[in-house]
């Protein structure tokens, strides 16, 4: 009889979820800029308008960054008097214009880098932007990390004070034995309180009455 082995669906990395993220905020980016500045060249956006606004953004002082993005999607480097050849770049835009219509989901790193810029979308590259998120979720980590250290050290000094509080209560119990003695104690005085000045009363009555009887003894004997 044979064992079916169970087959695992490979789940996406960290780097996948990242690049995920990347691409759902360049895709809100645009949705806020097609409404703005370039409205023109992104509300309904083509290979060729995306093509012509990408130029416009590169003669504006871009990054470092910006030109390697740049050279990495369109294999040349910007210049401002290479613009015949830039021109003949439509097609690598296409990907670029399915992915802000929502019709397509890149995979080509270069051509998302691109989009982000176009758009004006930061942190870019990737590689800042995944940058960032590590940093985020470290200080995420050591947050909780710290919350939960001060959370067991307050459970820590709870737990002294309430020991240390039953030890002290401890002390002001008195003991069983100790307590059977207090109350006899306490009990022989209040016993003694009631029965001394009985005994004293009857014993002074006893010799008032000896007194008086050995006095009506001597005068019965003069006469």
């Amino acid at each position: 009889m044979k064992i079916r082995e169970s087959k695992e669906v490979p789940k996406k990395g960290k780097m996948n979820n990242t690049l995920e993220e990347y691409k759902k905020a360049i895709r809100i980016k645009y949705e806020i800029e097609k409404e703005g500045e370039y409205f023109d060249f992104l509300y309904h956006p083509s290979r060729g308008k995306l093509r012509d606004l990408c130029w416009l953004i590169f003669e504006d002082n871009p990054t470092q960054d910006d030109l390697n993005v740049f050279r990495n999607l369109l294999c040349l480097n910007f210049d401002h008097t290479q613009k015949h050849k830039f021109k003949d770049q439509k097609d690598k835009f296409r990907p670029i214009e399915t992915f802000f219509k929502g019709e397509t989901d890149p995979s080509n790193i270069d051509a998302i880098n691109l989009a982000a810029v176009i758009v004006d979308f930061q942190p870019r590259p990737f590689k800042k932007f995944n940058e960032k998120c590590r940093i985020e979720e470290a200080k995420q980590i050591k947050n909780v990390v710290e919350n939960v250290t001060t959370e067991i050290e307050n459970k820590g000094i709870e737990k002294n004070v309430l020991v240390k509080n039953e030890h002290e209560e401890s002390k002001d119990v008195p003991k069983k034995g100790n307590l059977l003695l207090n109350f006899k104690n306490l009990f022989s005085k209040k016993m003694a309180q009631k029965i001394y000045p009985r005994k004293i009363i009857t014993i002074a009555v006893g010799a008032v009455a000896l007194v008086s009887s050995a006095c009506l003894y001597l005068v019965q004997k003069k006469d």
